[in-house]
């Protein structure tokens, strides 16, 4: 939904009166109490930089100010305007925001930034309105409205999460936030809110007033400047809001991560396909493990799906039998990797040979758990080259580094930070 086709004349919970003076309120606080220092802060100048703003708010998108800020330098410096990041090798983007985790936002910046310099070459500006931002990969409504409120310094209204947590709280809105129709309900409160004048301020009060007082679970409300007519507080149900659906236990999904060296100590690195998960940096060939549920005495247990008496059953999950989890788990690279394995017989090994060292390595993502195995194997010099012979051949990026090179001078995603500083 855009600001555009929001419900102005919504009924609020709250009198007009205290509709009234909620912005007036606010932005006295953030005078005297707000954050004035941040590097992308525009409402110190005359001439904002909506490339700044626009930078820094899709980094800040599900992400705190602390871990942004030295990606957001790193950035800035070597990338210092919308022509330079437009113009850069997708490996460096992606090397400089590898560990902010998230990756579409950089795939959708680098994106977005070669079409940002083409509306500045027909146009001679950075786009002026709502409607010209939202046309921009990875910007939203609330993106949007950041960047004409902050970056424009014209009228612009946000309803990012910070919002969202302040707007039901103070107005006790009871619905489901990942629902429709409270959406309409927040971004129409948004709208009434929100001054004509000073919409940048304001903007950047709200997201003040989310990230250092109504935060989620310990907010502050006897420093607050809406305390006196905040609903929840009254209520003493501060925490109860917002009101989201209960989220399903993340599903977990195993995996082998294959270091295989050649004779200088070189590891094998991919470059993952554009689309999925880490799309455009680089990893340690992955090997699916497929697991089942089985009993062990009456008791739930899981077991790898291959037979104990495969020679593979070493080094990687055989599931080439079962089409659907071989197509969906294993990217083109990592079929043929699997399949030059197993015709060659070569068995991967523990890292170091002990229990601890076999344990997987848990990491989160958004959507399940990923548990990666690190196992090692060293190719000679003939073994390297067939396998780069099959790689090249299917036109597959691929790279032989050492793990300090790698994580110098590749964009890896943090999981294979962790696989490799066991």
């Amino acid at each position: 939904m855009t600001q555009s086709t929001a419900i102005p004349d919504a009924p609020f919970s709250q009198p007009t009166d205290a509709l009234d003076s909620f912005a007036p309120r606010l932005l006295d606080w953030f005078a005297e109490n707000g954050r004035h220092d941040l590097p992308w802060q525009q409402h110190h100048t005359d001439t904002p930089n909506p490339y700044i703003v626009w930078l820094s708010e899709v980094m800040l998108q599900q992400t705190q100010v602390t871990t942004v800020l030295p990606y957001f330098a790193r950035f800035m410096d070597t990338f210092p305007t919308v022509q330079d990041l437009a113009a850069a090798e997708w490996d460096l983007v992606a090397e400089h925001w590898a560990g902010l985790g998230y990756y579409a936002r950089a795939r959708n910046l680098h994106k977005g930034a070669k079409q940002l310099v083409a509306v500045i070459e027909e146009t001679g500006e950075f786009p002026q309105t709502l409607a010209g931002w939202e046309a921009i990969s990875g910007v939203g409504p609330s993106t949007a409205g950041a960047i004409m409120a902050l970056g424009l310094h014209k009228y612009g209204v946000i309803c990012d999460g910070n919002v969202k947590r302040v707007l039901t709280r103070w107005a006790a809105i009871e619905g489901d936030i990942t629902k429709s129709a409270t959406t309409k309900t927040l971004w129409a409160l948004a709208e009434r809110l929100t001054p004509t004048e000073n919409s940048g301020l304001f903007a950047q009060a709200m997201m003040d007033m989310g990230a250092t007082l109504c935060t989620r679970s310990k907010p502050a409300c006897l420093l607050c400047p809406l305390q006196a007519d905040c609903l929840a507080h009254a209520e003493g149900r501060e925490t109860d809001y917002p009101v989201k659906a209960k989220k399903q236990p993340k599903p977990s999904k195993f995996s082998d991560a294959l270091l295989i060296e050649n004779e200088n100590g070189e590891i094998l690195w991919l470059q993952r396909p554009d689309n999925g998960i880490w799309g455009g940096l680089w990893s340690l060939p992955l090997q699916f493990v497929e697991k089942v549920d089985c009993k062990v005495n009456g008791k739930a247990a899981v077991k790898k799906s291959d037979k104990s008496d495969d020679k593979s059953s070493n080094m990687t999950s055989d599931v080439r039998s079962n089409e659907k989890i071989y197509e969906t788990e294993f990217t083109t690279a990592e079929q043929i990797i699997n399949e030059w394995l197993i015709k060659n017989e070569l068995v991967t090994e523990s890292v170091r040979n002990t229990l601890l060292d076999d344990a997987p390595i848990k990491h989160s993502l958004t959507h399940f758990h990923w548990y990666l195995t690190p196992r090692k194997l060293t190719v000679d010099t003939s073994q390297m080259l067939e396998l780069n012979e099959k790689l090249a051949a299917a036109a597959i990026d691929f790279k032989w580094l050492t793990e300090q090179t790698a994580q110098d001078s590749l964009g890896l995603p943090r999981a294979m930070e962790k696989v490799i500083e066991r």
